[in-house]
């Protein structure tokens, strides 16, 4: 019986896709030794791009999160998410490697890391400074659909991407873009080409169609497969894990977990999104729709998120029809970070603004100018090109020279030689005034235990100066505990 393992993606991908990095720390840590117990072959656990977030506007310490991990994990395996590329802007080579080194120091060592233009001549020297700094590295192919996205462009991408010798490749469809013929043919081209590499599958459930995928996927070979748990799978994150084991074991395959044991943690974060509000995944209707705009998981619930606080919810459907166009104007970038945050931020400018590039992000202007990867420059619609260019801001960006101060340089400027190193990239990230407020925040808000809730409640309830006396009822069940006087 072939047996297959299992990545989780619930405190990562699915806290990104769904709840737009809203899952606290507080709410995280209690389901973190269930999840431990369950046989994951790893748990992605952490990225740097809830600093800002996390120290902003839940007023926490995002470190926490990390040595919680090191504290209650003894089992499974952690990952990181991401490389030393800067992502958004154009950072100073020694932060993402602070970041990297911080989070070896607590003992994750493996990350999952792309390049947005599956480029691996770029992404090899990224891995073989990784390997330095102590981490391995599964590289991720993406999946995209455009002209330039053919079979013969996936086998040549797979033979480039096992020729770095990589922990493992990961074939990505970021935008649940694939349906299962694709899935057939393309899974079947990269096994073929990735030689003795091993390979997992991730793939988004956006337009519904990644359960069935994934099951595909196995068919075709694929042994290592990413899952998340209710309420953090389907909508725009991964197939749920209880519907991929059960579908598993029922096609004759042995999925290496033990599912009962995460039935406490669905449960913990069913409550925790019912008392805060929060989205709760549900398998998607297939919508043709979805093959135009390629929007990937996490974006899709950032920028919903993010036209609401502006007031301009009711703009979603407009924003996604211009960012088809935006894309094909650029030259069809894979809508993958950072290029989809470029399209659709530069897209919800035009809908906004009500004329097309009248405003333009200096990401974009550095786009054209080929800073972020010659293709992009190169495949550039040349009418929106020369639009985006002609303009004060594009002549100052293209004498621009992005300083790259050194660790010591950069210490300086934040606090000083004593200042710590995970201080110092809060306050990078965040600012220092938010950081500086960290210190007079509320305490952080902490949810009840996921297995036993109960005796949870109990414990705190008693060990509160505040009360002598605690009654609990429920339906016929009473319970009652005072203090000796």
């Amino acid at each position: 019986m072939d047996e297959i393992r299992i990545v989780d993606t619930t405190l990562r991908d699915g806290n990104t896709s769904l709840w737009a990095h809203n899952m606290t720390t507080g709410m995280m840590h209690p389901v973190l030794r269930h999840m431990d117990q369950a046989g994951f072959d790893s748990m992605e656990f952490f990225v740097s791009g809830r600093f800002k977030k996390v120290v902003r506007e839940q007023r926490d310490d995002p470190w926490d999160w990390v040595r919680y991990g090191q504290k209650e994990v003894k089992n499974t395996r952690l990952r990181y998410h991401g490389g030393l590329s800067s992502g958004f802007t154009l950072t100073p080579a020694c932060i993402p490697r602070l970041i990297i080194q911080r989070v070896v120091h607590y003992g994750i060592t493996l990350t999952r890391l792309s390049d947005p233009w599956n480029d691996y001549d770029e992404l090899s020297k990224e891995v073989a400074e990784l390997k330095t700094l102590g981490m391995e590295s599964v590289v991720n192919i993406i999946y995209s659909i455009s002209p330039r996205h053919t079979d013969e462009y996936y086998a040549r991408k797979a033979r480039q991407a096992a020729a770095m010798k990589p922990y493992r490749v990961c074939f990505k469809d970021v935008g649940g873009m694939l349906t299962p013929d694709r899935t057939q043919t393309l899974v079947r081209l990269v096994l073929d080409n990735a030689g003795d590499v091993p390979v997992e599958f991730h793939a988004h459930c956006n337009n519904g169609l990644a359960p069935f995928n994934l099951l595909e996927a196995v068919k075709q070979g694929i042994r290592i497969v990413h899952t998340s748990v209710p309420p953090l799978a389907n909508g725009s994150a991964q197939p749920s894990v209880f519907n991929v084991v059960r579908n598993l074991r029922a096609l004759g395959y042995k999925p290496l977990i033990n599912e009962k044991v995460l039935e406490p943690v669905e449960q913990h974060f069913r409550r925790v999104a019912q008392e805060e509000g929060l989205p709760v995944g549900a398998p998607r209707e297939y919508d043709e729709i979805w093959y135009r705009h390629q929007v990937p998981g996490g974006m899709i619930s950032n920028l919903r998120h993010q036209l609401k606080m502006l007031g301009k919810e009711d703009k979603m459907q407009s924003v996604l029809e211009e960012i088809v166009q935006v894309r094909a104007e650029l030259g069809y970038p894979i809508m993958v970070t950072p290029f989809a945050q470029f399209v659709g931020s530069q897209a919800a400018i035009n809908v906004m603004t009500g004329e097309r590039y009248k405003e333009v992000t200096d990401q974009v202007i550095q786009y054209a100018l080929g800073l972020w990867g010659k293709e992009g420059a190169e495949y550039m619609d040349p009418e929106v090109k020369a639009k985006v260019l002609d303009r004060p801001r594009a002549r100052e960006l293209e004498k621009f020279e992005a300083p790259n101060p050194s660790l010591e340089e950069v210490r300086k400027q934040y606090g000083g030689p004593n200042l710590s190193d995970e201080e110092l990239l809060l306050r990078y990230y965040a600012g220092p005034e938010f950081v500086d407020a960290l210190k007079s925040a509320p305490p952080r808000k902490e949810y009840l235990d996921a297995r036993k809730p109960l005796v949870k409640l109990v414990e705190e309830l008693v060990n509160r100066r505040d009360a002598g006396h605690v009654y609990i009822r429920r339906d016929d069940f009473t319970l009652s505990a005072g203090r000796k006087v």
